[in-house]
């Protein structure tokens, strides 16, 4: 119900949100983003050792600044997509606690049906004892 629900009422926004949050919390990711990180450093590497100078030498510098522009815009993505996703948790506990408090109602109103079908046993056999009583007291005064 709530993967129907939240998918209609989902903006554009919140769509590319969920769908980064996704990706940037993946294997694929975290390895493509290793690699480039390598071939960055590997690449600076080679041109220095070439030619004596590189774009972007020893403290990577510029690829710090990629690194925090990247980590800055990611991180509020990935609050909104919790955000999203914490509404969504809260909708389904909503749904279960509806639900099982509908099955605990339903439990109660068994419990009852039987108490009155056990009160009801009770009285047959009661009332079947007494019969049984009146034919032993009618036997026993027959000589």
């Amino acid at each position: 119900m709530c993967t129907v629900i939240c998918k209609t009422q989902a903006t554009l926004g919140e769509r590319v949100a969920d769908k980064i949050a996704a990706f940037g919390g993946s294997w694929p990711f975290v390895i493509g983003f290793f690699a480039l990180l390598v071939v960055w450093i590997a690449l600076n590497g080679y041109v220095l050792a070439q030619r004596g100078t590189a774009f972007d030498p020893y403290p990577f510098i510029l690829l710090n600044l990629f690194l925090s522009s990247l980590a800055a815009f990611q991180a509020p993505i990935i609050l909104m997509s919790q955000n999203r996703q914490a509404s969504r948790d809260r909708m389904t506990a909503e749904h279960d606690y509806e639900v099982n408090l509908k099955a605990e109602l339903e439990i109660l109103e068994l419990h009852d049906k039987l108490d009155a079908l056990r009160s009801e046993q009770w009285q047959a056999l009661i009332k079947i004892q007494e019969e049984q009583l009146e034919l032993l007291k009618s036997l026993a005064n027959k000589p």
